[in-house]
């Protein structure tokens, strides 16, 4: 049960796309700052509104999956175990994939599955419990990084609505 090296280049497709987006909301602040246009700066608000409230479902479906992302990632490591002690001549990929990835080597030993254990470890890691810790460290970061370019967009959008004020009022005294 290998990953799919189809969903490498989806991966790639969709942080294209977003960068893309994110080039042309900037591209509307931009824009709406130097003409001076109350409705760009509007529609740079609602993009960065739209934004804010993608990245905080994103959070908050993270936080809420993280269990299940674990149990799935754990039951994925389980079945290549499995299929490799039913079949030990045939080695399997995904085990080694695993063992290398997450440094660590089996379950509660390393015995069953030593020759697909990286050679640069030393001792026995349960792997099980990696794939737990390195998760959660890892969903923890995206958490914090998330909250941080959360907090930027609310500045962005202050300032967009601070601006558009700004020009709206400057325009009421002419």
């Amino acid at each position: 049960m290998a990953v799919s090296p189809d969903l490498f280049p989806a991966g790639l497709y969709v942080l294209v796309g977003a960068g893309a987006l994110m080039m042309a909301v900037g591209f509307f602040g931009c824009c709406g700052a130097m003409r001076e246009s109350q409705c760009v700066l509007g529609s740079f608000f609602t993009c960065l509104l739209v934004i804010f409230a993608a990245e905080v479902t994103t959070g908050v479906f993270a936080f809420i999956g993280k269990g299940v992302a674990i149990r799935h990632v754990q039951t994925m490591y389980e079945e290549a175990y499995n299929d490799y002690l039913k079949d030990r001549g045939k080695g399997n990929g995904t085990l080694i994939t695993f063992h290398s990835t997450f440094q660590c080597c089996g379950k509660e030993s390393s015995e069953q599955v030593q020759p697909t254990c990286p050679k640069e470890l030393l001792g026995h890691k349960n792997c099980i419990d990696e794939i737990e810790t390195i998760i959660s460290v890892n969903l923890q970061l995206i958490g914090i990084v998330g909250i941080g370019i959360a907090g930027l967009t609310i500045f962005g959008m202050i300032f967009s609505m601070v601006l558009c004020c700004a020009i709206r009022n400057s325009r009421d005294v002419i």
